[in-house]
């Protein structure tokens, strides 16, 4: 291992100076140099201490994209596109059209709900019906203690996605939020494609 140099101080040169001076050369011949003068180390400059003003986030970025995957329910069902008559649609939003008919599935389990449904729907196009009325209501609004968020009103949420899938989803063309008259958020309309 090499020893790390140690440089002196302004004090021990002085002392180192005047050791020179009164020690005599054991080869008089050769004459000792004397250590170059080293030149006095500058003082380093004082660290401001001032703090620049500054606002709390001017450096964050201008919005980070949001982390919730799927869209909230009601714009997922009136962003979807319009595959029925614009006209009838617009009176079907407005509560003009009346249903052919109706289920309640209020109080019902996923489990029973979604036979049920598929029956309603099914039959409901083989007699040539157009437009039904599912009414799942809001849900109940339960305590949340727990780290995974529950969603509420799991068969509002499920119903939309039942009438996508086979074999519903061949015989259905536009799913949609009922009017206030009919159940508002608590219902949708369900309109079928025609019956060949």
């Amino acid at each position: 291992m090499s020893r790390r140099r140690k440089e002196l101080s302004s004090d021990d040169t002085a002392l180192w100076q005047e050791v020179v001076k009164t020690a005599e050369p054991l080869h008089p011949t050769k004459r000792a140099s004397a250590p170059p003068e080293q030149p006095k180390p500058k003082p380093s400059p004082k660290p401001d201490h001032t703090i620049s003003h500054f606002q709390l986030g001017q450096q964050a970025r201008a919005k980070l994209p949001s982390h919730d995957i799927a869209p909230a329910l009601r714009e997922r069902v009136n962003s979807a596109p319009l595959r029925m008559d614009k006209k009838t649609f617009t009176k079907m939003r407005r509560g003009k059209v009346r249903p052919e008919g109706k289920l309640d599935l209020h109080g019902m389990t996923l489990a029973a709900a979604h036979p049920t449904l598929m029956r309603f729907v099914m039959d409901g196009h083989a007699d040539g019906k157009r437009l039904l009325l599912v009414v799942t209501g809001k849900g109940k609004s339960t305590r949340d203690d727990g780290p995974i968020p529950i969603r509420r009103g799991v068969l509002r949420h499920q119903v939309p996605q039942w009438l996508a899938m086979p074999p519903m989803g061949a015989v259905v063309s536009q799913v949609t939020q009922a009017h206030i008259s009919h159940g508002g958020e608590g219902a949708y309309y369900v309109y079928l494609r025609r019956a060949r």
